[in-house]
C-alpha cells in the first residue's frame, strides 16, 4: 500500500505543536504513529511528547522532542541533567542550531558538534534557526537571527556523524557539570564532550579502543583564535589505546572527536 505523499518521494512525518496529557489526544497521537507504520513511514512527534516505551510497539516512532532543547535556548549545564534525566526514557530530538546567536547562550560551537554524540536521536534535526541562502528570514522573537549557514570546515563533522550506534560508552559523567560520551558505528568511534558551568580539565584515556587498531582522528575545539564565523579548531590526530590527551576547556564548552580506524 503507498500513499500519495509517498508517492512524491516522503519518507516520514514529524508532527508538530501536538497537544499532551489527556487520554484522548493521546489516544489520537498513538493512533496517527500506528497509521504511518501502516504506510511504511517514520515519525517524528514534536513538541511536550515524551517517550513512554511506544516505539517498542512501533519502531517507526523513531525520535520525539519532549526535551528542553536548543528551542528554549538551554544552557550547557541544563543538557547535562537532561542527560541523566530526560534521556533515560528515550530518543530526544534536540533541534540542533549552529549560526544563530544563541549558541552563545547555551554554549559553544563545540558544544552543538558534541550534542549529535551525547544526546541519542536515530532521526536528527540540525540548522534548526539557520537558513540557507534563498530561504525566507525569519526575524520575530521566536527564530531570533536566522543567520546564514555557511561552509566552515567543522560541518563535516555533522556530515559524518551518524544517528544509530553500535556500542555506547559513558568516560566521564556528572549530572549537571561533565558529560563525555563515545559512540561506536561499524569500526568507527564518535565523541562528544559537554562542560557545564566551571572550566575544566580533562585527561582522555582511550585504552577502550582495540589493542591492534591506529585511528586517524579529527579533534573539534573552541578557540578564539581561529578566524572564522564559529571560532573552532580542528587538530588532526593519529591515536590508539595507548593514547592520552588533555584538554583545557572554558565553562559551557566541549569538543567533538571523530576516529577512523585504519
Amino acid at each position: 500500500m503507498t500513499s500519495a505523499i509517498q508517492k512524491m518521494g516522503v519518507a516520514g512525518i514529524k508532527y508538530g505543536f501536538v497537544q499532551v496529557g489527556d487520554q484522548e489526544v493521546t489516544t489520537w497521537l498513538h493512533e496517527a504513529i500506528e497509521k504511518a507504520a501502516k504506510y511504511e513511514m517514520v515519525v517524528d512527534v514534536h513538541d511536550e511528547y515524551r517517550p513512554s516505551g511506544f516505539s517498542r510497539t512501533y519502531p517507526n516512532l523513531l525520535t520525539q522532542e519532549g526535551i528542553a532543547g536548543d528551542e528554549v535556548t538551554v544552557t550547557n549545564e541544563h543538557t547535562l541533567i537532561s542527560l541523566f534525566t530526560r534521556m533515560l526514557a528515550g530518543a530526544a530530538d534536540n533541534t540542533v542550531c549552529y549560526y544563530n546567536s544563541r549558541v552563545e547562550t547555551m554554549g559553544s560551537h563545540a558544544s552543538q558538534l558534541a550534542k549529535t554524540v551525547v544526546l541519542f536521536s536515530p532521526l536528527q534535526f540540525l540548522y534548526w534557526y539557520d537558513r540557507a541562502p534563498l530561504a525566507p528570514i525569519k526575524d520575530d522573537a521566536l527564530w531570533g537571527d536566522t543567520k546564514y549557514i555557511g561552509s566552515e570546515p567543522e560541518l563535516e563533522f555533522f556530515d559524518a556523524v551518524p544517528t544509530t550506534w553500535d556500542e555506547t560508552k559513558v568516560l566521564t559523567a556528572e549530572i549537571g557539570k561533565i558529560g563525555i560520551v563515545a559512540r561506536r558505528k561499524n569500526k568507527d568511534w564518535f565523541i562528544g564532550g559537554l562542560i557545564g558551568a566551571t572550566a575544566r580539565n580533562i585527561q582522555l584515556d582511550f585504552s577502550f579502543l582495540d589493542e591492534d587498531a591506529v585511528y586517524q582522528s579529527k579533534l573539534y575545539t573552541d578557540d578564539e583564535s581561529i578566524e572564522t564565523r564559529t571560532h573552532v579548531k580542528i587538530a588532526e590526530l593519529v591515536i590508539n589505546h595507548k593514547s592520552q590527551i588533555e584538554l583545557d576547556l572554558k565553562a559551557s564548552n566541549g569538543f567533538a572527536l571523530h576516529l577512523v580506524r585504519q
